[in-house]
């Protein structure tokens, strides 16, 4: 048998997901304990960027939509709404801000708390994975106006 690409064995992947998983450790650990000045390091180091400011105006952010082709533009907001929707209809409708008796004295549940921003770390092979960038944002954003 002739084989055009063979996957990595388990004990590569292993490894692979070990380097990953301590890589990301060692980033949180310095955005934790130096915050903007390691995000704008490492910004520069991975990204070779570093912008006066990360958070972008409105202008920044409608000259990099315009970037984008009609068609990714058009698949992009589809897969959102698709996204927003599940989340809607079935995450939020079972996720509802209550408690309930676990044992006596414990009470179990979850609040809603709003945030003003959020930052998101997409590392290793979910870097490549766009759906799952969607699915860690879009549920979690406001609909558009």
């Amino acid at each position: 048998m002739i084989y055009l690409k063979r996957g990595m064995d388990a004990n590569a992947i292993k490894a692979a997901d070990a380097k990953v998983r301590e890589t990301v450790e060692q980033i949180l650990e310095q955005v934790e304990t130096r915050r903007d000045a390691a995000v704008r390091e490492l910004s520069q180091q991975f990204d070779n960027w570093s912008p006066p400011s990360f958070k972008l105006t409105a202008p920044e952010i409608e000259r990099a939509i315009g970037q984008v082709g009609k068609r990714d533009l058009d698949d992009i907001k589809f897969a959102q709404a698709q996204v927003r929707n599940f989340a809607q209809k079935k995450q939020k409708t079972h996720a509802r801000p209550r408690g309930r008796d676990a044992c006596r004295g414990v009470i179990l549940g979850h609040k809603h708390i709003p945030v003003n921003s959020i930052g998101l770390l997409r590392a290793g092979r979910a870097l490549s994975d766009v759906a799952s960038a969607h699915m860690s944002i879009v549920d979690r954003a406001p609909s558009p106006a």
